[in-house]
This record gives structure tokens, C-alpha cells and sequence, in this order.
């Protein structure tokens, strides 16, 4: 039987751990069959000259998230919505996205889940899930709503030590560990300290040190270090597997590579902002268009992150997309010279995530291109419970796909992407490789440029539990 719905043929396909030359079929949005020669299909591309890799899956992007009334910079609306930010994430070869729906103080998880399942739904060219944000673990969050939720397929929450709207307390984090712990979720730490950043704050404002270039004085390496050292040590006191997110440096990867030596389930990601920006974009009269938490280092760090990447210390590279607009609707809501601890904290990333990587990883030779996609495509779809549908082109696999030309150059501007944000950071820098078409269970939704996916054909996944290895070294 060969009656396929769309057949790729003549590319380099991703399978296994390298590329090998082979056609692809695809029926009712699976795999079906991979053979060097397929013919056949109600619709054939040629991939000649390209590389079929599997579709990304950012696991770490914040989409229509409504404003958080106790936040400082409370009113700074995002620019995405979840057709803005799905389609722009697919132009960068990303077919799956997890989004954060955050639970606000005195709300149930499920209001919570509903309130993001109204904005989300029907509105995604791509498949996505939730991971929830809980701010206030009640007893009832603890010993009903979270075991109830795994069950569901929800099997991803995220925690912060940061951030006076959202930040637990120890004795909170302990619990809900356990409680997470012992339904098999995964529970993800924003790790900085909290009362370290305020008296800092505190401090460089008296002095009058406001601009945007001091938010990266007020959120030093050391408040990640001793939170991601604290994240681990109550992780290990309660035998819990946690993942630390958006590492932005050498002191907290040496902390997490010390407790992996150790067999701890510690598993942790970075983003691209940690390898191509640095403090010194902060100290330009734009310096707000990058300012995200943990901010960008010191140019020599970068080193380090990569070193990371390389030795497994970090397992994901995820995008952290947090897309305000540089205007009073987004980072400008308290004006052009509002203190920096009034400036919505995030930038944009979702299409240049993998491009990125990429070019500077795979074509600088700095990864391997097996490296890349266990980093963008597989290590992610693994840890929250989406294999093996998602994460890699196998038979049995969801047909998610982005043909990749490994020789195109591209000038990354803002009038190429396709987010609803008016800058992107990454302005001027120059890549190799960048994905001409990307399938999202056998639908084509990109072709050259041109969007072709139906709004609405993206998918809510419901999830399987993670796959954090209890021994880290497993």
C-alpha cells in the first residue's frame, strides 16, 4: 500500500543519529514509511540538496500570557498571541511549543488551565502544550489539583525563586516537590534570589543607576548561583527531579554539572540570549530590548555555555520567548526613562532559535548536527513526555518535519520574521542554514516564505511523564 498523503524525496533525512539519503512517506500524518525510493503521494517535494531534520520543540514560551496584577511591571501586555507566535515559531523550524499557563494568587490550577485553553485554542498553525506556573500552592493545589492534572496529561509545572508576585518560599518549594514528585510530574526552577535582587535594586536606585544597563548589576551571577545551588539541595532532600531553566552561566552550570556528577536528577536548559548577546547590549540606548532574567553576561561567558551544551551539563536549548513590543503597550509601559525594575523583563526568539543554533553550533562546528537535534528537537520532546510522537523522524512518528538548506545565508531582520513584536535582538547577525519548508503532522505550513498551514490545524497535547532519568548519569 502506497498511497501516501505526501512523499519527500531526494533530501538528507535525520534518522537514528545521522543523515542518510531516503524518501519519506507520510499517511494520516505519520510516518508511514522510509525507503530510498517512495513513489507515489498525493503530494511530492523534492529535498534535493537539503536536509530533512524533525521539527523543533520548544519547550519555554510565554504566548498571550494575561499580565500579572502583582508584577512590577504589571500592565505590559505580550505582543504574541498564539497565531502570531505559533506562526512565527514554525517559519524557524519549530512544530511543537509549551506554553506557560501561570495561576495567580487565590486561583484554582484548572481556572487557570481554562482561562489559557480559551486563548489557545483554535488559534495554533502548530501542536502545543501548557506547562502550569503555580504561585500558590494550597493545600487542595498540593494534595488534589496536581496528582488530578498528571492524570490529564498535564506532567509539567514551573516554580520561581524570583520575582515578589510569584517567588515561594523554601518551605513551599519542599512541598510542592514532594507533592509533584509523587505523581510523576516535573517540576521546572526559576532560579534567582529574590531579596539578593530587591536590596540590590534597592541600592543602585538610590544611587540613581536606573538605566537598563544596571538590571544586569541588580541580577549578578551569584543570585543564580546560590538559587540553583538551593533548587538542587531541596530537590535532593526531597529525591525529586527537577529542571533548571534559562541557565545563564558558568557559576550555576558548574553547580549543575557538580550535582549530576553526583547521579542527582538535575537536568537544566539555556537559550540562545546566553550565547549571542552579552551586558554589553544592555549598555545601549535601546539596552530594554534585551533585557530578560537572568540577563545577558559578560561577553566571556558565552565560552562556557557552549561548553555546557557540549558536555551534557545542559541537556534543552529552549527560546524563553517573552515578546513585548518596544513601545508603552510592552517595555516602554512606564515610559523611555522608567527605573529598570519597571521594564517588562523578556525578548522575543521563537523563529531564531534554531536558526541560530544552527549556524553558530552545527556550521561553526562547534555541535555536532546529531548534538543539535537532541538539544532542539528530541531532548525536549523526551523530558516532557512527548515521545515518540514528537522529537524525531521515525515510523510511528507524527510527520513533523522542517527541510533545512544548510548553505542559505540570511541577514536576520525584523521585517523577515513573524512575530507580532517590532524588534528582535538578534538584528544584523548573520546565519547559515535556515528551514524553506516545515510540516506539522504531514500539513505543510511553510513553504519558501509563504504561510500555507489552516489556523487551527496546531493540536493540544495531553502528555506522557517526563523522562528525567532518576540517576542523572542513567
Amino acid at each position: 500500500m502506497n498511497d501516501f498523503d505526501c512523499v519527500i524525496h531526494g533530501a538528507e533525512v535525520f534518522v537514528g543519529q545521522s543523515l542518510a539519503r531516503c524518501d519519506v512517506g507520510v499517511r494520516n500524518g505519520k510516518v508511514a514509511a522510509l525507503a530510498e525510493r517512495i513513489d507515489g503521494g498525493h503530494s511530492r517535494f523534492d529535498g534535493s540538496g537539503k536536509w530533512l531534520l524533525p521539527g523543533g520543540v520548544d519547550a519555554h514560551c510565554h504566548i498571550d500570557q494575561p499580565p500579572n496584577p502583582g508584577s512590577a511591571a504589571r500592565g505590559a501586555q505580550m505582543a504574541d498571541d498564539f497565531e502570531s507566535g505559533s506562526r512565527s515559531a514554525a517559519f524557524g523550524g519549530t512544530t511543537t511549543l509549551i506554553a506557560f499557563a501561570p495561576q495567580f494568587k487565590g486561583q484554582s490550577l484548572r481556572d487557570a488551565l481554562q482561562v489559557y485553553h480559551a486563548r489557545a485554542t483554535g488559534r495554533s498553525f502548530i501542536d502545543y502544550g501548557f506547562h502550569m506556573i503555580v504561585s500558590d500552592p494550597t493545600d487542595d493545589v498540593l494534595q488534589h489539583e496536581i496528582p488530578a492534572l498528571v492524570e490529564e496529561g498535564y506532567t509539567s509545572i514551573k516554580i520561581y525563586l524570583t520575582y515578589e508576585a510569584l517567588r515561594l518560599s523554601d518551605r513551599q518549594v519542599l512541598e510542592v516537590l514532594d507533592a509533584s514528585n509523587g505523581c510523576g510530574m516535573l517540576t521546572m526552577v526559576h532560579a534567582e534570589n529574590l531579596d539578593c535582587i530587591l536590596w540590590l535594586t534597592d541600592r543602585l536606585e538610590r544611587q540613581g543607576k536606573t538605566a537598563p544597563r544596571y538590571h544586569a548589576e541588580s541580577r549578578p551571577m551569584l543570585v543564580e548561583r546560590e538559587a540553583t545551588f538551593r533548587a538542587v539541595a531541596l530537590a535532593e532532600l526531597v529525591g525529586a527531579p527537577i529542571l533548571i531553566v534559562h541557565v545563564s552561566g558558568r557559576e550555576a552550570i558548574d553547580v549543575i554539572a557538580e550535582a549530576r556528577a553526583r547521579g542527582l536528577p538535575i537536568v537544566a536548559e539555556t537559550c540562545p540570549q546566553y550565547l549571542f548577546l552579552s551586558s554589553d547590549d544592555l549598555h545601549t540606548e535601546d539596552g530594554a530590548k534585551c533585557m530578560c532574567s537572568p540577563p545577558p553576561r559578560a561577553k566571556e561567558n558565552a565560552p562556557f555555555v557552549w561548553r555546557g551544551l557540549q558536555s551534557g551539563a545542559l541537556s534543552l536549548v529552549s527560546s524563553d520567548h517573552a515578546p513585548y513590543r518596544f513601545d508603552e503597550s510592552g517595555k516602554l509601559k512606564y515610559g523611555p526613562r522608567a527605573s529598570f525594575r519597571f521594564i517588562a523583563n523578556g525578548i522575543p526568539g521563537l523563529e531564531t532559535r534554531m536558526p541560530l543554533l544552527f549556524s553558530e553550533g552545527v556550521m561553526a562546528g562547534r555541535l555536532s548536527l546529531a548534538e543539535f537535534v537532541e538539544l532542539c528537537c528530541t531532548a525536549p520532546a523526551r523530558i516532557y513526555g512527548l515521545l515518540p510522537h514528537k522529537g524525531q523522524i521515525a515510523v510511528g512518528a507524527d510527520a513533523d518535519f522542517a527541510l533545512w538548506d544548510p548553505t542559505r545565508k540570511t541577514v536576520i531582520n525584523n521585517a523577515l520574521l513573524h512575530h507580532n513584536v517590532d524588534y528582535t535582538p538578534y538584528a544584523g547577525m548573520q546565519v547559515t542554514g535556515w528551514p524553506t519548508q516545515v510540516w506539522v503532522r504531514g500539513e505543510l505550513v511553510c513553504n519558501d516564505g509563504v504561510l500555507k498551514g489552516a489556523l487551527g490545524h496546531g493540536q493540544f497535547l495531553r502528555r506522557g511523564k517526563h523522562g528525567v532519568p532518576m540517576r542523572a548519569n542513567a
